[in-house]
């Protein structure tokens, strides 16, 4: 099978849908051997920050000379980039072959009788089977939705479960209260291990120390609190932290916005759990470089400058609050032009409601989903805000349109869902480029 084949059966699996639950996913592992019994696994849950906090786990242990896989959804611009082995795509040739295993079980299971899996089973299976292949050291491996039922968590025995910022989001899915949510993302929570969580509210937090406290596993919460910021602006963040008794003096990140310094004291505290209860070996030299090196694109990342291009995959309240305070925190300029599209099943009056205010022109599009929220419902909600606004059905027409109208010292901001912002990325960098 080669990669667009590989492709093609991927995405078409999507009309199968998603199915919560594990017994889908056991069995066609159990038919390539299980491939992730063989794997040592740091699993991360949570509403916002799994990305950007994955990426800091995995840049460190890379730096320490580690073979780091690692899996995350959804992608920005190429759907290799969801599976990485030492920050490299997989490869579309072995993406090809490594399908084509897994298709040929998963007519097995057809013939047997059983469901056939969803498109997320059979990517879970195709990076498990990657990394096997590879024979990584470890993976750090990202839930797609929930936790408690998604097919990541068929792994057994995680070195940590880690549990990032959790908000009111998939309520469809996940339940319409915090506590709720909470109960599916602690889901991850094996026996007798480690766990590290953000602060939560209350009600979270309640959940995932219970969960704790029946299963025997130790909660460690990342000490945000103990963080003090040396330098902030839009070059990055310096800070101080003191996490499990170490002492880390003048850290740097590259990533914008303090959420991040956050997901980095979280990610921090994964890495001391390791080294402290887990005997791995990472030196400081690593931490520091590895937080130094890490990349997470489309959150709050800039593009070019003259005029300053950002774009932000913020897709719901909590990641617009997080992008509305950075851009009033740290960017100066002469006019926001803002670039927006969101999904119809996203909270868009919040979004907006972050967004729209800072903006002193609007140009609405419709990102790339069948999800998307129409270009005429989403034009009517930005003009309650009484902003000028001009609505481009097609994504390019409103970037061209947002650069055409942007001056030296603008800020251009395109947010609202990473469905757009990927596709925003591509063209924005073959336009810079040329």
């Amino acid at each position: 099978m080669n990669y667009n084949e590989a492709l093609n059966y991927i995405h078409g699996t999507y009309k199968f849908g998603s199915k919560l639950g594990l017994d889908n996913i056991r069995y066609l592992l159990y038919l390539l051997d299980n491939p992730h019994k063989d794997l040592k696994m740091i699993h991360i849950a949570g509403t916002n920050g799994k990305g950007s906090t994955s990426s800091f786990i995995n840049s460190i242990l890379i730096e320490e000379g580690y073979n780091v896989g690692l899996f995350t959804s959804p992608y920005l611009e190429e759907f290799t980039e969801r599976i990485k082995i030492n920050g490299e795509n997989i490869p579309k040739e072995d993406l090809g072959k490594v399908t084509g295993r897994v298709k040929e079980k998963v007519e097995i299971m057809l013939e047997e009788g059983k469901n056939h899996p969803t498109e997320f089973e059979i990517v879970t299976a195709i990076a498990f089977e990657y990394f096997k292949l590879r024979n990584v050291d470890f993976v750090v491996l990202e839930v797609g939705l929930g936790g408690r039922l998604d097919s990541t968590n068929v792994i057994e025995n995680p070195l940590v479960s880690v549990i990032t910022p959790i908000e009111l989001d998939h309520t469809e899915y996940l339940g319409d209260t915090i506590d709720k949510i909470a109960f599916e993302k602690a889901g991850i929570i094996k026996k007798n291990s480690y766990v590290v969580s953000h602060p939560q509210y209350k009600e979270a937090e309640n959940v995932i120390a219970k969960i704790c406290n029946e299963k025997g596993s130790r909660l460690f919460i990342a000490p945000i609190n103990s963080v003090n910021i040396n330098r902030y602006d839009e070059f990055g963040i310096s800070f101080d932290a003191n996490i499990l008794e170490n002492k880390y003096k003048d850290l740097s990140i590259k990533l914008l916005g303090t959420h991040q310094v956050n997901n980095a004291t979280v990610a921090l505290t994964v890495i001391e759990v390791l080294r402290n209860y887990q005997s791995i070996e990472i030196s400081d030299d690593a931490i520091i470089t590895g937080l130094q090196k890490t990349n997470w694109p489309g959150r709050l990342e800039i593009l070019t400058r003259n005029p300053t291009l950002l774009i932000d995959g913020a897709h719901n309240l909590h990641g617009a609050k997080a992008l509305s305070k950075t851009i009033k925190e740290i960017f100066d300029y002469d006019r926001l032009i803002g670039v927006v599209g969101i999904l119809g099943d996203k909270d868009v009056d919040g979004i907006l409601s972050e967004v729209i205010p800072l903006c002193d022109k609007v140009i609405a599009t419709r990102p790339n989903s069948p999800r998307a929220l129409s270009l005429d419902e989403l034009v009517n909600k930005i003009e309650s805000f009484n902003k000028e606004v001009i609505g481009f059905e097609k994504i390019e027409d409103a970037v061209n349109y947002s650069l055409d109208k942007a001056n030296e010292n603008d800020l251009v901001l395109y947010c609202g869902s990473l469905y757009m912002i990927g596709e925003v990325r591509t063209l924005l960098k073959k336009m810079v480029a040329n």
